[in-house]
């Protein structure tokens, strides 16, 4: 019997996933080859069925699944094959298991363990006896256990023998499948995570106080509350068990292994209630709370990677004369110039603000800044003193129309501090750093988010409870998929930024920089050849997400892949023009016939997407910037009353509401059951991170710091 191959998986996943089998082998594939998803999704539709980024990622992600199911296979049956124990039965069972807890029940006979109780009941003998008394055929068990006594062995008297065959029994029963099969479902079924207050943990856990004394069917409790518990007892404030009924379970058992009603059942009896006290309930209990905590951590994962994909994906001021402010009180407002690429142009402080009070002489210099650097813009970082900042600015009376937006400080700090940064502006502190973040954020909150370890965004929930490998790698996928969403300039890209584009990584993001900024940028995409360990995989799978406008070539503006350029050769052949004609040109390209040019591995999906990027090249994907005022009479927690509607901007979402600005330095919360006039499930139904509403307030805590409000009716 041989263990399954990829062929295999691929029918496996494809019914799993209801996708087609010879699909899905391309996409298995095109994986194997190094293929990344946002580029089999763009550039490989014929071959996948037209499978967007989240179907090629699940079966990505079912397939490393099966692999390392299949490993573990080869494993267990490797280890048992060397205890000669191997039966072609089980070998068989083992080959067929579905998934990998019943590889494990099927290996956990054989699993090498400590001297256990049974080991050394064992070692004394005392098999034999237990599988008679397993039996239940036997009345005399002592005239029976009698024969087992034997003082050099360790077996002493009757009931050191009857122990020890209970002990053995107590094992088989904790490693039946069938049993333990049972447990699971009776905890899954009628499990109550049930918590209560360490003693004297009360005042330091008083964060927890709902879960004092709490109580909720394990099934039924929501993935936040699930971490939120783990939290408390990892943090020593709670006790948390998952509870079920001991009756419910024995007799559960007992209608498994008990056969008679003898002396030989009872002994098993007790074995079992030996079984399931000290073998069965800590080990289901321990697996229980591992699969209820992976699940919370898919769901906590996947809040994280939508906002992070919405905060991402964020409308962009784009490329405009900036005037960014990094507010503060005692130590001032740091004022950095930017360009419309985002150089830093010019920097200094200002103190509007108590103590020094100096707003004559601060509105003079920032006029008179906005005047000679001929400023269109005005971002204002969110944090201590933002809205003092924001109405400090908005008093002035520039000679034009100058937009003035709060933006979010969120992860500024942690640039600013960063190597990246200090790479970037080694002459500057960390404050003039942290203003260019907050401008650079309002013209491309992409390019600028992405230098930032997406987990310091504070877009997450739980984001450090959660299993962190499993959040790294989501997280990162966000990020490729946004960035190759958008496109990526070649010639002014960051290399933190290049590191994201698909094929790329950091290595050759740096090779890129270097041979930019030694040959003075890139004049057309087939130069990437040029670059040092760039080879034509990575320029297959880069290139159509790489933009450089101005170049040789009107195409590579374009996300048409360098492999099509010969198709709209052909276009602008046919019609007499040049390709550069072609680009914009609506009434031209509604003569193509998308039919005409579809070929061996450029099927009508492609032509479609091709004529598409040809009518609007390097289209962003992300909306038109919108600018967002608070309301100006609102200032602080204080200033606010049950009742009010204000306006507020979305600022994280979680699995349980959204989270909102209303400009008063403490972000106020919609619960799910506010967030709309009927039942929704996911808060995503309603609102995106980032976006505008309007909001009521439903109460106020000044003293625990909370806003509760409400967007229904």
């Amino acid at each position: 019997m041989t263990m399954e191959n990829n062929d295999n998986f691929d029918i496996q996943i494809a019914q799993e996933l209801h996708l087609d089998s010879h699909h899905v082998a391309n996409v298995v594939k095109l994986l194997g080859e190094g293929a990344t998803i946002p580029f089999i999704a763009r550039y490989r539709k014929e071959m996948t069925g037209t499978m967007n980024e989240e179907m090629v990622a699940a079966v990505q992600k079912r397939l490393e699944q099966l692999i390392e199911l299949q490993k573990r296979k080869e494993s267990v049956l490797s280890s048992i094959r060397e205890q000669e124990k191997l039966t072609p039965e089980l070998e068989q069972k083992i080959l067929e298991a579905k998934t990998m807890q019943e590889v494990e029940d099927l290996y956990l006979p054989y699993k090498p363990k400590r001297r256990t109780r049974a080991a050394i009941a064992r070692e004394k003998g005392l098999e034999p006896l237990a599988a008679q008394i397993m039996a239940q055929n036997v009345d005399a068990v002592e005239r029976l256990a009698s024969r087992y006594v034997n003082a050099q062995k360790g077996v002493n008297n009757v009931e050191e023998a009857l122990q020890g065959a209970k002990d053995i029994i107590a094992e088989w029963v904790s490693e039946h499948i069938n049993g333990r099969n049972r447990i699971r479902k009776i905890f899954h079924t009628k499990g109550d995570l049930s918590s209560t207050v360490i003693k004297g943990k009360e005042e330091e856990g008083k964060t927890y106080q709902q879960y004092f004394d709490f109580s909720e069917p394990i099934a039924k409790a929501p993935s936040h509350r699930i971490l939120a518990l783990f939290r408390a007892e990892e943090e020593g404030i709670i006790r948390l068990k998952i509870k079920v009924d001991d009756d419910f379970v024995l007799n559960s058992l007992e209608s498994i292994f008990l056969k008679n009603n003898n002396p030989s059942s009872e002994l098993v009896q007790e074995a079992i209630a030996d079984s399931w006290k000290r073998l069965l309930e800590p080990s289901i209990e321990t697996e229980i709370r591992n699969f209820y905590k992976e699940k919370a951590d898919e769901t906590a994962i996947r809040v994280f990677a939508e906002n992070l994909k919405q905060l991402l994906l964020a409308a962009p001021m784009g490329q405009k004369r900036t005037l960014a402010i990094d507010p503060g009180f005692r130590t001032g407002c740091k004022v950095v110039i930017l360009s419309e690429t985002g150089a830093l142009l010019h920097n200094e402080t200002i103190y509007p603000h108590p103590p020094k009070s100096d707003v004559v002489g601060s509105m003079r210099k920032v006029k008179s800044l906005v005047d000679a650097y001929k400023v269109e813009v005005i971002a204002i970082g969110n944090g201590t003193a933002g809205r003092e900042t924001e109405d400090f600015i908005r008093y002035i009376k520039f000679d034009r129309d100058i937009t003035a937006v709060m933006v979010s400080e969120s992860g500024a700090s942690v640039y600013s501090a960063s190597k990246i940064a200090r790479d970037e502006f080694p002459d500057y502190d960390i404050t003039v750093r942290g203003a260019v973040s907050i401008g650079r954020r309002l013209m491309d909150p992409l390019a600028e988010l992405v230098k930032i370890d997406p987990k310091s965004i504070g877009v997450g929930q739980y984001q450090h409870d959660v299993d962190q490998k499993k959040l790294g790698e989501s997280l990162d996928q966000t990020v490729m998929s946004c960035v190759n969403a958008v496109g990526v300039e070649l010639n002014t890209a960051s290399q933190q930024l290049l590191s994201y584009v698909s094929g790329v990584g950091p290595a050759l993001a740096g090779n890129i920089v270097s041979y930019r900024d030694e040959n003075g940028g890139f004049k057309n995409r087939r130069e990437l050849h040029k670059v040092p360990r760039l080879g034509d995989k990575a320029f297959e799978q880069c290139a159509g997400f790489l933009r450089i406008h101005g170049g040789d070539n009107p195409l590579d503006q374009s996300a048409v892949h360098p492999e099509s350029y010969h198709i709209v050769e052909k276009m602008a052949k046919k019609l007499n023009v040049k390709v550069g004609d072609l680009i914009g040109n609506k009434e031209l390209i509604a003569k193509i016939n998308p039919k005409d040019y579809v070929e061996q591995d450029f099927g009508l999906e492609t032509i479609n997407d091709i004529l598409k990027e040809l009518e609007k090249p390097g289209r962003d994907p992300r909306k038109t910037f919108e600018a967002f005022e608070f309301d100006k009479d609102i200032r602080s927690i204080e200033d606010l009353k049950p009742g009010m509607e204000l306006n507020g901007i979305v600022t994280n979402i979680t699995a349980f509401g959204a989270f909102v600005d209303i400009g008063v330095h403490q972000d106020g919360l919609v619960h799910i059951s506010q967030m709309a006039d009927h039942y929704i499930k996911d808060p995503n139904e309603v609102v995106r991170l980032n976006q505008h509403v309007r909001v009521k307030v439903l109460s106020v805590d000044v003293d625990r710091n909370r806003i509760s409000l409400t967007m229904r009716k």
